[in-house]
C-alpha cells in the first residue's frame, strides 16, 4: 500500500471521473477491532488507482490506524480522504481539515448532566460481564458502551448475542431520548457493543461537506457520484443516514468478504 500510494494519479486524473467511493470501517472493511486483511488492503490500493477513496467511521483516528494501517504505514497515506468520528475530524491527502467539537456545541453543564445520567443507568444494568470505559469522549461525539470498551473480543461477541436477545442498547437509547428530549442529539447504534451520541446532523453525512468542498479547490474535483458501502444500512443503524442520502449511491454489505466481492463486481 505504501508503494502504491506513492504513484497514484492525482485526484483530478483518476480514470473513473468525478467519482469517490466511501466505506464504513467495522464489518465493512474489517471485523470489529481487528485489522483489515492483506487482500482487502491490496484491493483498496488497486481501487485507488481508478477512483478517489475514503473511509468514514465513528471511532477516532488511533483505532482506525490499528485496523486499517500498519506499523510502517500511516492510514492517512492509504486513503485520499479519512473521516474519523463521522468526518468531525477529517484528513485530505494526509492534511488535517477543519474539525468540530461536541463539547463546544453542547456546553459543559449539559454534558455533565448527560454523562452522570448514563453512568447511573449503566450501574443499574445486570449484564453477564462489565468491563471498563463505559463512556469514551471523542472530539465530535461520545461513544457509550454498556459492557465497556475494554471487553475482550470473546466478551464483545457474548455481549452482542445478549444484546440481540435483550435489546439493551436499543432500550437505553429510548430511555436517554425520554430523559433529554430537548438536547438535540442523535443516537446511533453501531458495531457490537456501543452506540454513538452526537448533535443531530452530525451523523456520517457530515463527511459529505468535505467531499462537496473539493470542487472549490484550485484544480479540485466535483464529485457527482458518491458511492458508500456500509453494513448498518437500516433505520437506527449508524450507516443509515449516509446510505439513504440522495447524494450517495448506497451499497449494503454483510461483512468484509461481501464488500470485497461487491467492489470487484462494480469497479473491475
Amino acid at each position: 500500500m505504501a508503494t502504491a500510494a506513492a504513484v497514484i494519479p492525482p485526484l483530478n486524473q483518476r480514470p473513473v471521473k468525478n467519482t469517490i467511493v466511501l466505506f464504513d470501517v467495522d464489518d465493512t472493511l474489517t471485523i470489529p477491532r481487528n485489522p483489515a486483511s492483506p487482500e482487502m488492503l491490496q484491493l483498496l490500493s488497486e481501487l485507488r488507482h481508478r477512483v478517489a477513496i475514503g473511509y468514514v467511521g465513528g471511532s477516532d483516528l488511533s483505532k482506525q490506524q490499528e485496523q486499517l494501517g500498519t506499523t510502517d504505514v500511516d492510514v492517512r497515506s492509504m486513503f485520499d480522504f479519512c473521516f474519523p468520528e463521522n468526518g468531525l475530524s477529517a484528513y485530505r491527502m494526509g492534511e488535517k481539515l477543519e474539525s468540530a467539537s461536541f463539547i463546544g456545541w453542547i456546553g459543559e453543564e449539559k454534558y455533565k448532566a448527560l454523562v452522570k445520567w448514563i453512568l447511573r443507568y449503566i450501574a443499574d444494568l445486570d449484564l453477564p460481564v462489565m468491563r471498563g470505559t463505559f463512556i469514551e469522549f471523542r472530539n465530535g461525539m461520545i461513544n457509550v458502551s454498556p459492557v465497556g470498551r475494554n471487553a475482550t473480543n470473546p466478551e464483545r461477541l457474548a455481549f452482542n448475542a445478549f444484546d440481540n436477545e435483550h435489546h439493551i442498547r436499543e432500550k437505553m437509547v429510548t430511555d436517554i431520548k425520554a430523559a433529554f428530549p430537548d438536547y438535540g442529539l442523535t443516537y446511533s447504534i453501531g458495531g457490537q457493543i456501543s452506540f454513538d451520541v452526537f448533535p443531530t446532523g452530525w451523523d456520517k453525512t457530515y463527511c459529505l461537506r468535505h467531499v462537496e468542498a473539493e470542487k472549490d479547490r484550485a484544480g479540485g474535483v466535483e464529485y457527482t457520484t458518491i458511492h458508500f458501502f456500509g453494513d448498518k444500512a437500516y433505520e437506527g443503524g449508524n450507516d443509515w443516514e449516509i446510505y439513504s442520502d440522495p447524494r450517495t449511491v448506497g451499497h449494503k454489505v454483510k461483512n468484509p468478504q461481501d464488500t470485497y466481492q461487491q467492489i470487484k463486481e462494480l469497479f473491475f
